[in-house]
C-alpha cells in the first residue's frame, strides 16, 4: 500500500482522505458517536501537514532547532453535525486552508459521505513551543499559503 492512499493525498489545494466507519466508531443505536468525528478530523489534519511537509524528518529537526518542543495545538474549533454516519459507511474527511497567519491557520474540514456532508468544522490550530505562540516555519506556511491560493481562497 503506498503512503498516500494511507495518508490521503493533496488535490487543488485540498487534503482528501478516506476512513471507513467500524462497529467501535459508533453508539448503542448504530450511528457515529459524536466525538469520534472529531478523530476523524485530527487524523484529516495531521496527514495534511505531514503531506505539507511537517512530517519530514528534515523539516522537523530544522524546526527543533529554532523552536524547541514545538507542537501544533488546536485554539479553537466549531462544528456542525448535519448527518449521521453509520457503521460500514466510508467517508472523506476533506481539510483545506482557510486562514494562514503567523502563528496559526484556520482550517475548513467536512467529513463527507459521498455528495453528502455530515460534519463541518473550523479549526484553528496553533503553532506553539515553549508554551507560546510561534511563528510557523516558513517552509509549511508557504505549503499552506499555495493551499489556500490553488483553492481560491484568502
Amino acid at each position: 500500500m503506498s503512503k498516500a492512499s494511507i495518508d490521503g493525498d493533496i488535490r487543488e489545494g485540498r487534503h482528501v482522505m478516506q476512513v471507513r466507519v467500524y462497529y467501535e466508531d459508533t453508539d448503542f443505536s448504530g450511528i457515529v458517536y459524536h466525538a469520534n468525528y472529531l478523530r476523524f478530523m485530527e487524523r484529516g489534519r495531521t496527514n495534511y501537514l505531514r503531506l505539507l511537509g511537517a512530517g519530514h524528518r528534515a523539516l522537523f529537526e530544522e524546526t527543533e532547532k529554532e523552536a524547541p518542543g514545538f507542537a501544533f495545538v488546536v485554539r479553537s474549533m466549531a462544528l456542525e453535525f448535519l448527518r449521521p454516519a453509520q457503521m460500514d459507511d466510508i467517508l472523506e474527511i476533506v481539510t483545506r486552508p482557510e486562514e494562514v497567519k503567523g502563528a496559526s491557520i484556520t482550517l475548513h474540514q467536512e467529513v463527507r459521505r459521498g455528495a453528502d456532508v455530515l460534519v463541518e468544522a473550523h479549526v484553528r490550530v496553533a503553532f506553539v513551543s515553549g508554551g507560546k505562540a510561534r511563528p510557523i516555519p516558513k517552509p509549511l506556511r508557504i505549503a499552506m499559503k499555495a493551499g489556500q491560493e490553488a483553492i481560491g481562497t484568502r
